[in-house]
């Protein structure tokens, strides 16, 4: 019966990489490694969870797939030396690099300057508000949150100008000049939008904060909004920090942002910066990967070997943190995003990956990169990229193939995961008065 089990599961995996209309030449197909398919390596259980008997439906064009033991044995591998698109699941060499470099409690600091004097009487700061920083996870709440603070600080009208920095940006918007005019209109009540009050109020009431809310923080800046650099005479006021990296990683790579992981790719020193870090760090070859982004978006290449060791490395970090691949990564069919809805029922919660898609570039690129547990106990790695096809059909191949690997160890099981709610993940701020008669400093709940 053992042999009989193994002998289906390995035909099974032969089904699913090679059988015509599952991945067929509409462009002629990428040979596969030598290595594939490879035995699973233990013996096959009777699924237990069923999967749709007429399997996917037909997918065209190129696929690469490396799935393996935590420990390093080949489960089963195709053209593992072939360079694919990843399109945002490259956002995992981002967070790697990005760990590695800054650590998981990183918090990017934007600062609040003022080159005039506050007078306590009238409320006024009589001179110019100045900004400077590079949060990629800046937005209305935490606008809001600094008038507060800069009230606590006796400020309530700036008379001069706001003037940001050329590197400041607010709400995923890469013009600082556009971002200083979101921000200087949020500070204000009177001319705050109706998505910032809400984004104020859902971020408080979420954290069971009702205190905020009974009040309304407002600044009122006078003057106009500039972009330049900060008077060389300007004090510090304020420091406002951000949450940890992990927790801005989180929401970066369960909606799979492409605006947060280029900010970050610039506090790292740009895509060939990043690049050769990996190059070093995990000893990739040069070769097996190339940006265009950080983020996914162009014509990226990366092999699913080179793939699966910045998974791997990532874990390593991870783990170097006291952190796993959940405190960071989307939780399939619980978290929400790009994974909310694959993997759902009784498959929900037991995988854990980044997703990436291209509807255009190379044709179609999708790829799906990360961890499955199955209900023997097992945990695989895996990296499946597809190019040249329809999106929507590789998608559907990735989640079948994930399936029957898990049904073939006995079915799905579910990670050991609490989720939480997203925005609390943005609201872990600190703010630091620097104002030497109040010094002191405030964290938000």
């Amino acid at each position: 019966m053992r042999n009989k089990s193994q002998a289906k599961a390995n035909l099974l995996l032969v089904l699913l990489l090679w059988v015509p209309g599952l991945v067929a030449a509409q462009t002629p197909a990428k040979a596969p490694s030598a290595q594939s398919p490879i035995p699973l390596g233990s013996p096959a259980p009777t699924p237990s969870v069923a999967v749709a008997d007429d399997g996917p439906p037909p997918v065209y064009g190129l696929q690469g797939v490396l799935i393996e033991t935590l420990d390093g044995k080949v489960v089963s591998a195709q053209s593992v030396e072939q360079p694919f698109n990843p399109a945002s699941s490259i956002k995992l060499a981002t967070a790697l690099t990005a760990l590695h470099t800054l650590g998981a409690n990183h918090r990017f600091s934007t600062g609040f300057w003022t080159d005039g004097a506050l007078d306590k009487a009238t409320g006024q700061l009589q001179g110019n508000l100045y900004v400077t920083g590079r949060d990629p996870s800046f937005h209305h709440e935490h606008a809001v949150a600094i008038a507060r603070e800069l009230n606590g600080l006796g400020i309530h009208t700036v008379t001069g100008d706001l003037v940001v920095a050329p590197g400041f940006t607010m709400n995923f918007n890469w013009s600082a000049r556009s971002s200083g005019e979101t921000l200087s209109n949020t500070l204000d009540s009177a001319r705050r939008s109706s998505e910032a009050l809400r984004a104020w109020t859902y971020e408080r009431t979420t954290l069971g904060d009702q205190a905020s809310l009974q009040t309304i923080p407002s600044v009122t800046v006078l003057g106009e909004v500039r972009v330049d650099s900060v008077a060389p005479a300007a004090r510090l006021l304020l420091t406002h920090k951000s949450s940890r990296l992990a927790d801005i990683l989180k929401v970066l790579l369960c909606y799979s942002n492409n605006f947060m992981a280029e900010r970050i790719g610039d506090a790292l020193g740009g895509k060939d910066s990043v690049m050769r870090q990996l190059v070093d760090l995990l000893a990739v070859p040069a070769g097996e990967i190339q940006f265009a982004s950080l983020s996914g978006l162009g014509v990226n290449r990366v092999t699913p070997r080179a793939m699966m060791k910045i998974l791997r490395g990532l874990r390593a970090e991870l783990q170097r943190e006291h952190l796993t691949l959940s405190d960071i990564l989307p939780v399939a069919g619980i978290d929400p995003g790009t994974l909310a809805d694959r993997f759902t029922g009784a498959w929900q919660g037991s995988v854990i990956a980044k997703t990436g898609t291209l509807v255009r570039t190379d044709g179609g690129a999708s790829s799906l990169v990360g961890q499955m547990r199955t209900a023997s106990g097992d945990v695989l790695l895996f990296v499946i990229m597809n190019e040249r096809g329809n999106v929507l059909r590789f998608r559907s191949n990735q989640d079948y193939l994930v399936m029957q690997v898990q049904n073939s160890r006995g079915g799905p099981k579910p990670f050991n995961y609490k989720p939480l709610v997203l925005a609390m993940k943005l609201s872990d701020t600190e703010s630091v008065s620097a104002v030497s008669s109040d010094e002191g400093s405030s964290k938000g709940p």
